[in-house]
């Protein structure tokens, strides 16, 4: 049996805590391990129980979600940060995932949502619309061209190096395997694989710092974008 999804929780407010743990315990696969009542917190709880993935509100007291983002992402890489907001501009959602967040859901969806989300997380798929992956990788272009070395190049194998270029078309796990003649399985080990090998959490994670650090290209995405059609 697969070892259950650890939830973190922060948001400062109580009654959204309660109702974000009813939906996240009536789950088998899921538990919540801690609730943080502030970003400050936030951080100390999430370096002390290292959860797999903590649902993070933005604005908070001390300090905000988009700062305990950040500070998490520098003491735990590998957890993922699922962002709870009431805003849906590019720009903002764009800082968000800079800061570390694996995705972002607002504050009107569905508790099925965050269930799917959470899954989808783990899984190492997307929750990012297709544009909003594209700007995000267009961002991290501009923001740092060919200043971080390539030191995580070698460590992919050839096969892992093709499904990174297939992630950033926005395909699916299952959409990779089809694509590719692999089993769903097999796809979802070489996406776990690519994850450690890289030190991330996520897919967005994981796109940013492959064209961070020239292994990953824009007109490589074209590429894959134009071959599918």
């Amino acid at each position: 049996m697969k070892p259950k999804t650890r939830i973190l929780i922060a948001d400062d407010h109580p009654l959204l805590r309660q109702a974000l743990s009813q939906v996240f315990s009536s789950q088998k696969d899921m538990e919540i391990i801690g609730e943080a009542s502030n970003g400050e917190e936030a951080v100390n709880l999430a370096s002390q129980l290292k959860p797999d993935i903590v649902v993070m509100d933005i604005m908070m007291p001390q300090f905000d979600g988009l700062e305990a983002s950040r500070q998490i992402k520098k003491l735990a890489p590998t957890i993922a940060i699922l962002v709870l907001t009431a805003y849906e501009d590019d720009n903002y959602v764009l800082g968000l995932l800079e800061a570390g967040a694996a995705g972002y859901l607002l504050k009107s969806a569905r508790g099925q949502d965050l269930v799917d989300a959470i899954r989808a997380i783990r899984a190492g798929e997307s929750v990012l619309h297709p544009k909003i992956i594209e700007k995000l990788l267009r961002q991290a272009l501009v923001k740092s061209p060919g200043t971080a070395e390539n030191k995580i190049g070698g460590l992919l194998s050839d096969r892992e190096s093709e499904l990174l270029k297939l992630l950033a078309t926005g395909m699916s796990n299952k959409e990779i395997a089809d694509r590719l003649c692999l089993s769903l399985r097999t796809v979802k080990a070489h996406m776990s694989n690519i994850f450690t090998k890289m030190n991330v959490a996520s897919r967005s994670e994981a796109l940013v710092q492959a064209l961070r650090s020239g292994l990953l290209t824009l007109e490589d995405i074209k590429q894959e974008r134009s071959s599918e059609n």
